[in-house]
C-alpha cells in the first residue's frame, strides 16, 4: 500500500488573527485557502493528562492540521528520511500540517484542547500504529 506521493513536509500554518484585545479575536480558514486539502473530518481532544503521549502513528493517505485551541501541545514529527521536527502549539491561530507518511506524537498541557482537521473520514486501515512498521513501509 506504499504509493509514493509528494505532500511536502510538516510545517506551521498561521491563520489570520482578526480583532483586538478589547473585543477578542477570530481566526478563519475558508475552503482551499490555508488548509492544503478538503476537510472531511474534524475532531478534538481534551483533558489529556500531561504524562500521556498521544498519536504514535502515521497515515498512509490522511493529511491533518492540528491546532491548540487552548493550552499547549508539543507535536513531534518524523519523516521517512529520519528528519525529526518539534512544534510547540500554544496560539489558537497557529496549526501544524501533518502530511501522510509522517510519524507523529503529541503531548498536552492538562488544559489543552486540540482541534484536528483531516482530509479523510476515519479508516483504521489508513493507520500505521507500529513504529517498526512505519520504518519498514516508508524507510
Amino acid at each position: 500500500m506504499s504509493t509514493v506521493q509528494t505532500w511536502g513536509k510538516p510545517r506551521l500554518i498561521e491563520f489570520p488573527k482578526l480583532g483586538n484585545p478589547a473585543e477578542g479575536y477570530i481566526s478563519v480558514s475558508e475552503q482551499n485557502t490555508l488548509i492544503p486539502f478538503e476537510v472531511k473530518r474534524s475532531f478534538w481532544t481534551y483533558f489529556t493528562p500531561e504524562s500521556i503521549v498521544r498519536g504514535r502513528h502515521a497515515h498512509y493517505q490522511t493529511e491533518q492540521v492540528l491546532i491548540a485551541v487552548t493550552g499547549r501541545i508539543i507535536v513531534t514529527t518524523e519523516m521517512a528520511d529520519g528528519t525529526i521536527e518539534l512544534f510547540r502549539l500554544e496560539d489558537p491561530n497557529k496549526g501544524v500540517y501533518i502530511p501522510p507518511n509522517t510519524w507523529h506524537t503529541m503531548q498536552y498541557s492538562h488544559t489543552a484542547v486540540q482541534l484536528v482537521f483531516a482530509s479523510s473520514i476515519y479508516d483504521e486501515a489508513d493507520y500505521i500504529r507500529s513504529y517498526a512498521d512505519f520504518q519498514r513501509v516508508w524507510g
